[in-house]
């Protein structure tokens, strides 16, 4: 056969396959507008973020917030959808919600596989360990040798751990309970997180101690992330949070969940 005539074989498939997988793109803002519902996955355990009281079962947090003005945007209501860190991409790519609002960090490897909006937040690394602690008295004795600190699967906190650390051991625990069991049980020195949760220890745990870098550590932007393509969703939702950026409906959901100070600009 012609080579020209393979060549062009090939190039009307290709055309046809990339047409295929566009046609079979869900136009989620016609899904919205005809369901009257915005899905939302939520991390139900982020103080501050997307966090579900255990005694009321009430949701709140600053992207609780976020959400309910979104949808009201959009001319929908909001259904919230538990999900996790570990669960992220296989829920937003598997179409389980429309969009993940928890605060979702950053990262190159989630930018492979997610969409993201501009950042509504931004935060550095803190760690947590108890009152008690003999070992951790300042950042700097935590990279030390004889040095035990926990990190969450699936959380940001994983990687960047993994790379910056040259002397303590890391370990990494299925959920950010058995983080907190770690370091209060004692066999961990310290646990690593982020700005809302560790306003959660504080809060609610008389043991807790938080122990904050003398300069920045390692700042990550947090965002809302959504399945890739659909630039159509993707555009309205941008636009609906840079009007909240503008009319200060961030900058007071952020305020009262005592986030101000993380609120990216």
């Amino acid at each position: 056969m012609n080579p020209k005539t393979i060549a062009l074989g090939w190039a009307c498939f290709s055309l046809a396959a990339a047409t295929t997988a566009l046609a079979a793109q869900p136009d989620r803002l016609k899904q919205i507008e005809t369901s009257k519902t915005l899905r939302v996955c939520i991390w139900p355990d982020y103080y501050g973020i997307s966090y579900r009281n255990p005694k009321t079962q009430q949701l709140s947090g600053i992207d609780i917030d976020n959400a309910r003005d979104l949808a009201k945007a959009l001319g929908a209501d909001v259904k919230f959808i538990d999900s996790s860190f570990a669960k992220l991409v296989e829920d937003v790519t598997g179409d389980k919600c429309d969009i993940a609002m928890f605060a979702v960090g950053i990262t190159p490897l989630r930018q492979e596989k997610l969409r993201f909006t501009q950042p509504h937040l931004v935060s550095d690394i803190y760690a947590i360990t108890t009152q008690s602690n003999r070992r951790i008295k300042q950042w700097a004795d935590l990279d030390k040798p004889g040095s035990v600190l926990v990190v969450a699967k699936g959380t940001l906190h994983e990687p960047v751990m993994k790379s910056k650390l040259k002397a303590a051991e890391l370990r990494v625990v299925d959920t950010p309970a058995a983080r907190e069991q770690e370091v209060l049980s004692g066999r961990a020195d310290a646990f690593m997180t982020d700005f809302p949760f560790s306003r959660r220890m504080l809060d609610n745990s008389d043991w807790a101690r938080l122990v904050s870098p003398p300069e920045t550590y390692h700042l990550t932007p947090y965002a809302w992330a959504m399945q890739p393509g659909d630039d159509a969703f993707h555009a309205r939702v941008e636009q609906v949070l840079a009007a909240m950026k503008r009319d200060g409906r961030l900058l007071a959901n952020a305020r009262k969940h005592g986030l101000e100070p993380i609120v990216a600009k």
